[in-house]
């Protein structure tokens, strides 16, 4: 028979519960910067889709070349509808 008394684990100390966190946190980061590019890179590929000829946004972009004021006339006005149905 043994008359030693087992030791328990003794609880982390403030250094490596600090390490811990900044692991995480690290982690964390990492995870939502990687999500963000994703995003990114689908966004910018939705927009140079939709900047080939005879698209929306090329048509948009021809209009607004020609008519620089009046496009932003009615952007404006565009905008002005939106803000007073909220």
């Amino acid at each position: 028979m043994s008359t030693e008394i087992p030791q328990s684990n003794p609880p982390p100390g403030m250094a490596e519960r600090a390490i811990d966190a900044a692991t995480d946190v690290s982690r964390t980061i990492g995870e939502v910067a990687g999500g963000l590019h994703a995003a990114v890179d689908r966004l910018t590929s939705s927009i140079e889709e939709a900047r080939k000829p005879g698209r929306p946004l090329a048509t948009v972009a021809a209009i607004t070349r020609e008519a620089p004021l009046t496009s932003l006339f009615v952007a404006f006005l565009f905008g002005v509808a939106i803000a007073r149905r909220r």
